[in-house]
């Protein structure tokens, strides 16, 4: 079976080594190239260096709509587009190209979580489960008819950055059964329940900082749902403080949401919220290293009664 992957992130990599292994890829479409942060080197897509290693035509078009790319997928005449994070709206000239169609892995369990950010989205809303699901892609975003679905379980631990783990094998290994099913011709594919359709769009800067106002396991979740990226911010004395990882204390304290109430031995400092209390365990201060919650005590970076906003 001829195939084209479409993808550019690391999440893609496992999907595509498995395409690579299951079938004959005609091209690979990723993302245009950028330069790096200081604007001094460029960085090529995690799936364009597979490309590259495995001597695959790289193709990385600004637009999909544009007569010419479709007549080169024309030419190249694949029996099914493969697209994981991609992120590119495909047209529908080119969604009546491939004879099996184009197929998607998609990291929540739909129609749960369409759009852009799903994996954040279920630790920032304390969900207990999420999932894969290889789907038909149609016009309307995630809207297409599923194939295969597997659950995943989201622990009281798990991070943006473990469960994006966990879900890149799950998509690869689902994948890998419905290229099978597809090849043989036994896809049994499911119509999706589209009035129970939740979108979810890109984490935008606002949503990134701590309302030390809100409850704690809200904000846990949060500081959960935006490690390693964006990662949660507060301010403390005009200085942005990112904070990765803390943990849940429910002792009685006074003092204000937002305030050091405790700098708790062996732990680090607790910070007082709504219904409940979280302790700072991974902290980074502008312009300088990670420290853990020892840390910051040992170097007194915190004291009773210092406030965050």
């Amino acid at each position: 079976m001829k195939t084209i992957f479409m993808g550019t992130p690391e999440f893609a990599v496992p999907s595509l080594e498995k395409v690579f292994e299951m079938t004959d890829i005609a091209a690979i479409f990723t993302k245009e190239d950028k330069p790096n942060a200081r604007g001094n080197k460029i960085i090529v897509s995690p799936v364009k260096q597979f490309g590259l290693d495995h001597n695959i035509e790289i193709i990385q078009p600004r637009k999909l709509k544009d007569s010419d790319l479709v007549n080169k997928i024309k030419e190249l005449a694949p029996d099914l587009i493969v697209v994981v994070a991609y992120g590119k709206i495909i047209p529908r000239e080119i969604i009546d190209i491939p004879k099996y169609g184009i197929i998607n892995v998609h990291s929540s369990l739909l129609p749960k979580y369409r759009g852009a950010s799903p994996i954040h989205s279920a630790i920032l809303n304390g969900d207990k489960e999420t999932g894969v699901s290889i789907m038909y892609i149609e016009e309307e975003l995630d809207s297409g008819d599923v194939i295969l679905m597997e659950s995943c379980e989201i622990t009281d631990t798990d991070t943006l950055g473990t469960l994006h783990d966990k879900l890149k094998v799950i998509g690869a290994d689902l994948l890998g059964k419905a290229l099978d099913l597809i090849e043989k011709e036994e896809v049994h594919a499911v119509p999706q329940d589209h009035p129970k359709a939740t979108f979810v769009k890109p984490i935008t800067k606002g949503e990134e900082k701590i309302d030390w106002n809100k409850p704690a396991d809200e904000v846990y979740n949060k500081v959960r749902g935006l490690n390693p990226f964006p990662g949660a911010y507060t301010t403390f004395k005009d200085t942005v403080v990112k904070i990765y990882e803390t943990e849940k204390d429910y002792e009685e304290y006074e003092g204000d949401f937002g305030e050091v109430v405790a700098l708790k031995k062996k732990h680090g400092p607790v910070v007082k919220l709504r219904d409940g209390n979280l302790i700072l365990k991974n902290v980074k201060l502008q312009g300088k290293k990670n420290q853990s919650g020892v840390d910051l005590l040992n170097g007194r970076v915190f004291q009773t009664g210092d406030k965050f906003i």
